[in-house]
Parts: structure tokens; C-alpha cells; sequence
């Protein structure tokens, strides 16, 4: 198909995003700050870092009250996604707030059939269902015999999900009302990103000051691992997701994130020493055969071909 090469640029772009976010957890985790003093910092800095690039390149455009009022849903999304989700990794670790989070999938696949009139074959459901089987064996032990902390993170992992998937959605919305300015008025993505980034740190500065918490950094790790969390796991990450979702499905996008929680799984393995049952071990197998299969592209015939 003529579009192959780019579509193929674009699932590459959206897969490496995917896999960098999977590493946001393990650095919430080793900064060792109050959850939404590290979830205002990651925004303000990759917020400060993306502005900077913008208008080191020259490239800063004023944008229309619209915009800015558009880019009021993904960061209030975003903004509850943060305060919910670190604090689902304090209390079941980075891993399976990780898995619990990409819950978004489901959302992000009813959104493309309700909102944008996407058709999702029996193929694609094959390797949803297959996939989150995959991480219900990840997710293991008996409901009734976990702690109450537990449960409760699980759930602020699941309710993450939603939140993530209004921000995926609403991004792409703000990102196409900029693509529809004139081209001299069209800010490029790190701009939106940066202005989404801006006001997510907002409104988690707002909540840290309700809840009663300390703004300051403790020590120089800390500040390294918000950086890090800032620039690798927020800007980077992102700014190659927001290049690929434009030209992806939305149900596609929100599979090929689940690549988010395999790269936590790994981490939780590799640097926390997480105990893993062979269980375990078959979901995350099957999670990686659902996310194959599920993005498997059905061949459609050609002109001229029987």
C-alpha cells in the first residue's frame, strides 16, 4: 500500500514512546517523593524543557483561545491520571500499576468505534481478549486474601486507565485543531505538548497545595530521578507518541501502549528483584501474543489482483 512506509515510521515512533513510558514507574519509585509532588515536577519540568526546545528552534507560535481551551481536557486528564496512578505504584509497586493502567485500551478502542467511527475486526478483539487474559495472570493471588491497600491501588490503577485514555483522546483533538491553522500560525507538537504540560503542572500544584504536602526536593538523586522522569519518560516518549497518532487508528494506539506495562514487568524484575510465579510468566507470554496478533494488519485485495 502507498502509505506503508510512513505507517510503518509511525508504529516504530509509537512503540519506542510506549516503551520509555514503561520505565516512568520505576523512576516514581526510586525518586521517593510524595506522589503528586513527583507527578507536579515531572510536568513542570518536561514543561520547561519542551518550551525551551520550541523557542531555541524558533519555533514558538501564538496560539488561538481555542487551543488553549481545548488543551484544558488532556491536562486535567492527565492530571488526575498522575495523582491516581503514583500513588497506585506506592501501593501494589510500578509493575502492575503499570499493567492496571493500560485498562485504557478498552476505553481507547470503544472511543474509536463511538467517537470516530473506526471498525475493529475479529482479529484485533481476538488479541485484546488475549492480551488482558495475559495480564490477569500477571495480576495473580485470590481478590478476597489481599491487604485493603492493595485492593485500593488496584482500583486507583484501573480508574488511571480511564483518565489515560480521555488524555490520549483529547491530545489528538488539540493537536488537530492546531494542524488547521494556517501554516504560519501552526505551533509543532512539542509546543502543544508543552502548553498541556504547563497546565497539568497547574493543576497538580493545586492539588499538592490542598492536600498539604512539601514542594521541596530533598536531595540531588531526587532531582536527578524528576529530571530523568521529565525528560526521557514525559518529553521524549511523548513527543514520539504525539508524531505516530496522528497517522495511527485510535484503537491501534492504544494497544501498541501495552507494550508500557511488558517494559515495567521487565524493570519490576530486573531492579526492584520482584518475585515472579511461573503464572506470571505465561502472562506475560500471552500479553505479548495478544499485542502481536491484535496488531497483525488484515490484507485487503488490489485492483488487479484475484
Amino acid at each position: 500500500m502507498q502509505d506503508s512506509p510512513a505507517r510503518s515510521t509511525a508504529l516504530a515512533w509509537m512503540l519506542a514512546g510506549a516503551v520509555l513510558i514503561g520505565s516512568n514507574g520505576l523512576m516514581v519509585r526510586l525518586a521517593d517523593t510524595a506522589p503528586t509532588v513527583s507527578a507536579f515536577y515531572r510536568m513542570l519540568f518536561a514543561a520547561a524543557m519542551l518550551g525551551a526546545l520550541v523557542a531555541a528552534r524558533g519555533d514558538w507560535r501564538p496560539l488561538p483561545r481555542a487551543v488553549w481551551v481545548l488543551a484544558l481536557l488532556p491536562a486535567a486528564a492527565f492530571a488526575a491520571d498522575l495523582w491516581l496512578w503514583h500513588r497506585s505504584i506506592l501501593l501494589v509497586g510500578p509493575g502492575l500499576a503499570t499493567l492496571l493502567a493500560n485498562a485504557q485500551v478498552f476505553f481507547m478502542a470503544l472511543a474509536g468505534v463511538l467517537l470516530f467511527g473506526e471498525r475493529i475486526g475479529p482479529r484485533f478483539v481476538a488479541g485484546i481478549a488475549l492480551a488482558f487474559f495475559g495480564l490477569w495472570l500477571l495480576l495473580g493471588g485470590d481478590w478476597v486474601d489481599l491487604p485493603a491497600d492493595y485492593r485500593w491501588g488496584v482500583w486507583l490503577g484501573l480508574a488511571t486507565g480511564l483518565c489515560y485514555a480521555v488524555y490520549n483522546i483529547g491530545l489528538r483533538h488539540v493537536q488537530r485543531a492546531g494542524s488547521a491553522l494556517a501554516p504560519e500560525r501552526r505551533a509543532p507538537i512539542a509546543q502543544v505538548l508543552a502548553v498541556v504540560s504547563a497546565l497539568c503542572a497547574v493543576l497538580l500544584g493545586m492539588a499538592g497545595v490542598a492536600e498539604g504536602v512539601s514542594f521541596v526536593i530533598p536531595d540531588l538523586a531526587t532531582l536527578g530521578w524528576l529530571l530523568l522522569l521529565a525528560g526521557v519518560g514525559h518529553c521524549l516518549s511523548w513527543v514520539l507518541i504525539s508524531r505516530a497518532m496522528q497517522q495511527l487508528p485510535v484503537a491501534v494506539v492504544g494497544l501498541l501502549l501495552l507494550a508500557q506495562p511488558v517494559c515495567a514487568f521487565l524493570l519490576d524484575l530486573a531492579v526492584l528483584d520482584r518475585g515472579t510465579s511461573p503464572r506470571e510468566w505465561m502472562g506475560l507470554a500471552l500479553t505479548l501474543a495478544g499485542i502481536f496478533l491484535a496488531g497483525l494488519r488484515q490484507r485487503r485485495p488490489e485492483a488487479g489482483r484475484a
